[in-house]
């Protein structure tokens, strides 16, 4: 177990509590959603590493990848979430780390003596659009089959903007 646990007779695992060490590490995330935005990932992590400062925490990395929001395989925030080492995450925006679920991972990680910090908490638009978009292709695709799902999902946000 990544945290200090014990097991008595009952058979269930009790979690100790534990204190957010000194020595830890406050670890940057910053993430787009397409390669087409690469110029944005590095104004992005120079945006965190500038507001992360501003709050007195000395950023010792600075963790950044292209992926979808709703993916939620991605290597490089789940190892920044299971190494006790980094105490604290920041993120520009709330969704930059996960599209849904923000608020679970935050309880686990204060379980621990973690934290998230998010230094602009308002969601962005765009990148909400195109999540739309993928959930919707991801849907279609299972109804439909791969082949025309992604024409299906712009076809059904379309009729959507039509009736709204």
């Amino acid at each position: 177990m990544p945290v200090p646990v014990v097991k008595p007779a009952t058979g269930r695992y009790h979690v100790l509590e534990q204190q957010a060490t000194a020595e830890g590490r406050t670890v940057a995330y910053c993430r787009i959603s397409s390669a087409d935005q690469k110029a944005d990932l590095e104004r992005q992590a120079g945006r965190v590493v500038t507001a992360a400062t501003g709050m007195g925490l000395a950023v010792a990395d600075v963790v950044s990848e292209v992926g979808s929001g709703l993916n939620g395989r991605r290597p490089k925030p789940a190892r920044l979430l299971r190494g006790p080492s980094v105490t604290t995450i920041v993120v520009e925006h709330r969704d930059r780390l996960a599209r849904s679920g923000v608020e679970h991972l935050t309880a686990a990680l204060d379980a621990t003596g973690r934290r998230i910090v998010v230094i602009d908490d308002t969601e962005v638009d765009d990148d909400l659009v195109r999540d739309m978009t993928e959930i919707l292709t991801s849907f279609c695709a299972r109804l439909y089959g791969r082949h025309s799902a992604s024409r299906r999902a712009k076809a059904a946000l379309r009729a959507a903007g039509e009736t709204a």
